[in-house]
């Protein structure tokens, strides 16, 4: 299977954001005007939920190393290379298959415009929402307790992009995420990390042209 094809799944998983994040709320809003079965006198209360810890949002910038395991799905590794750059709206994923020689790049935009392009072909994207922002986890998203992911003690916490995202409880790094099914380890995490390289930004001549073997993809309606 082409690695851009085992990559686009990720983008169109973001293309849903709105609906779920509506749908996330509507149902926390009902859980906590439901009674509990002793307030309906049908047995013992229900635990309570877990309660959010004040942990610190992402830094506005960043870079982390991680690595995917992509042998479920009939692949290999991935190393990956995450630029978050959330003051110029963008962020970037140089995407490493084992063995290959040449990376895939990914390349998203604050404005929903996201650019998946190897040096043979390039396909563009325009989603409903861009970028996650820094305190997405106080933005509705739901906190599940806290679990050992890695040998790291980690609060878990849930939204429309990461069914289960792993932080650090001593520090607050990112340990590990499940995102669409596939679960991703960091390796390591610079706080504070700028990729100063322009050009590493710059999607190529044929994503705009639709040559190469580019395409285009607009995600908009899917997430209404």
């Amino acid at each position: 299977m082409s690695p851009l094809l085992l990559l686009l799944p990720l983008l169109l998983a973001t293309a849903t954001a709105t609906a779920k994040t509506t749908a996330v709320a509507s149902v926390t809003a009902a859980a906590a005007a439901a009674p509990t079965r002793d307030d309906r006198g049908g047995g013992p209360p229900a635990p309570p939920s877990p309660v959010p810890p004040a942990t610190p949002p992402w830094p506005e910038q960043f870079h982390a190393v991680v690595i995917t395991n992509l042998s479920a799905r009939g692949g290999g590794l991935q190393l990956i290379d995450l630029y978050y750059d959330w003051p110029r709206g963008r962020d970037l994923n140089i995407v490493r298959d084992q063995l290959s020689r040449e990376p895939q790049w990914n390349v998203e935009w604050a404005n929903g415009t996201a650019f998946l392009f190897d040096a043979a072909s390039c396909a563009t994207f325009q989603f409903a929402v861009g970028l996650l922002p820094p305190d997405w986890k106080a933005r509705g998203a739901a906190y599940l307790g806290r679990d050992r992911v890695d040998g790291f003690d980690c609060h878990v916490w849930s939204n429309f992009v990461f069914a289960r995202y792993y932080e650090d409880v001593a520090t607050g790094r990112p340990v590990s995420w499940n995102f669409n099914g596939m679960q991703r380890h960091v390796l390591s995490f610079e706080a504070g990390a700028v990729l100063q390289d322009s050009s590493k930004w710059q999607a190529p001549a044929y994503c705009f042209t639709n040559t190469n073997g580019g395409s285009r993809a607009n995600a908009a309606a899917s997430s209404s």
